[in-house]
């Protein structure tokens, strides 16, 4: 094994050896992640998952303890599971010196909604309750390094102004740079009165799966490594941001998957009031973050800006709205919901 990096091989005889599974390994793309894919001959599926050695070891912890716990409080929840050793044991350590962290998941049936044209009204409430529930389900939660340090931790998102010089394009430099004055004016005064809780965070269209068959069926929120403890609303916001609509109403598709949350989730009027700055400082950490990663990871650049071009044009489409009218017409939506 090369230090920090499993091959296809170890990650075989590592399930073998401390799982008794027996399988055949493909790895899985992931920002900081190792992921693999094994597959035994009856073609039962789990996920290994190497954590990032520069990640915190209380950081991995914290995710590891997570999963445990949407377990118990809400088991027919469609998120990963933590499978144990025979033993017992959820994270295992391998390595001398600075050991790699390993955990085995329950491997989720279903399509990465990324890779799946098929969009409707159905299916975007659905990915709203799911993400209502997860949250609802994760609301007393605690563990001693949940506020960690997180670049894509939406209330910090000031810091970013250090980082808009990465973007090339003046005319785009000057658009997120927009969007971060907004965020200072409207949302930083807000965030004392906000709600806080441990939450997903990163509910991209990569880390919803559906079914193939049937797409308006959400099998499975995946990946919870950008999990932290902040401000509540924000975790609608950066779903509803990968659905705002190219077309003449960007934000009709976005306020469905909002009414989805809001069911199972009811949100707070000045939560409501925030949620489109709050996707629009989303698709700025996007642009942002993306421009920084992709220098310091050219190998991975593609990965990296996967997102990019549908942020940009979908933030010009939120700076052309009337903030105000947005935010009255999200506050009837979310009083609809209530009344049934």
């Amino acid at each position: 094994m090369a230090a920090g990096h499993l091959s296809l091989q170890d990650a075989e005889r590592l399930v073998l050896d401390h799982y008794g599974i027996e399988g055949r390994a493909d790895a899985l793309s992931s920002e900081r992640d190792q992921n693999f894919r094994i597959e035994t001959a009856a073609g039962r599926r789990v996920l290994l998952k190497i954590a990032d050695p520069a990640e915190e070891r209380q950081v991995t912890n914290f995710q590891t303890e997570l999963l445990l716990h949407l377990e118990r409080t809400d088991p027919a929840l469609p998120a990963p599971r933590i499978l144990c050793t025979p033993e017992g044991v959820a994270e295992i350590e391998i390595g001398a010196g600075a050991p790699l962290v390993a955990r085995l998941l329950s491997f989720l049936d279903g399509t990465p909604l990324a890779t799946v044209a098929a969009r409707s009204p159905r299916q975007r409430r659905r990915i709203g309750e799911r993400l209502g529930r997860t949250a609802a389900a994760l609301a007393g939660f605690r563990h001693p390094v949940d506020g960690h340090e997180l670049i894509w931790d939406m209330a910090r998102a000031a810091r970013l102004r250090d980082l808009l010089g990465e973007i090339e394009d003046a005319d785009s430099r000057a658009l997120a740079e927009a969007g971060l004055d907004r965020f200072d004016r409207a949302v930083v005064p807000a965030l004392p009165g906000l709600r806080r809780q441990v939450i997903h965070a990163d509910a991209n269209p990569s880390n919803i799966l559906v079914d193939p068959a049937d797409p308006d069926m959400v099998t499975g929120i995946i990946d919870f490594g950008d999990a932290v403890r902040t401000v509540l609303a924000s975790d609608v916001a950066v779903a509803a941001a990968y659905h705002l609509s190219d077309g003449d109403d960007p934000l009709g598709p976005a306020g469905e998957l909002i009414a989805g949350y809001h069911a199972a989730l009811p949100l707070q009027p000045p939560e409501i009031e925030l949620l489109c700055d709050l996707m629009a400082t989303r698709l700025v950490m996007i642009v942002t973050i993306g421009a920084w990663r992709a220098r310091r990871h050219p190998g991975n650049r593609d990965y990296i800006l996967r997102n990019n071009r549908t942020a940009w044009a979908r933030l010009r489409r939120l700076a052309g709205l009337d903030r105000q009218e947005a935010a009255d017409r999200l506050h009837r939506i979310c009083r609809e919901e209530s009344h049934g």
